[in-house]
């Protein structure tokens, strides 16, 4: 899964994608409403590809855990950030056993279902996988082009003078 261009920015709700970039900025425009408006450095901005979940072997990629995720759900919207914390603990747990309970806080469970829902609105939770399906779906099939014929060889110039 790519989250490529998908950023947090700290103090405002919601995700933003990257639309474009300013001399000072960068244009992002809300997955909640589509409104644009530029982002400075000094917001502290989040890109959700380097956001990883800590488990007790190694860091799993945000990416990897909306991919376990969407499984568990089958595909459908996941529980609402807003409900009890120990159900939103205890669901989480379900796809990600290994997940590392005294370092992943109450308000990262939170911000994780929150971010797949919004994913999930704007439809942005396609896999690598289902996009190549899609583009090979979408793609008409092309007619092969009749081989190109060969150039006849040239004559060496010193030959022909002879």
């Amino acid at each position: 899964m790519s989250l490529k261009g998908i950023i947090s920015i700290s103090g405002k709700s919601g995700l933003y994608k990257v639309v474009g970039q300013g001399k000072n900025n960068v244009i992002v425009e809300s997955l909640e409403d589509g409104r644009k408006f530029p982002a400075f450095a000094s917001n502290r901005i989040s890109a959700l590809d380097d956001i990883s979940i800590y488990t007790y072997d190694e860091d799993v990629l945000l990416g990897e855990v909306y991919k376990k995720m969407k499984a568990h759900t089958k595909g459908k919207v996941a529980m609402d950030h807003k409900d009890d914390v120990s159900k939103l603990r205890a669901d989480f747990k379900a796809f990600m056993p290994d997940y590392d309970e005294d370092r992943v806080s109450n308000t990262d469970v939170k911000k994780l279902y929150q971010w797949f829902n919004l994913l999930h609105k704007s439809d942005l939770l396609k896999f690598e996988e289902e996009k190549a399906e899609e583009t090979k779906e979408e793609k008409p099939k092309a007619k092969k082009a009749a081989p190109k014929k060969k150039a006849a060889p040239k004559a060496k110039a010193a030959e022909e003078e002879e």
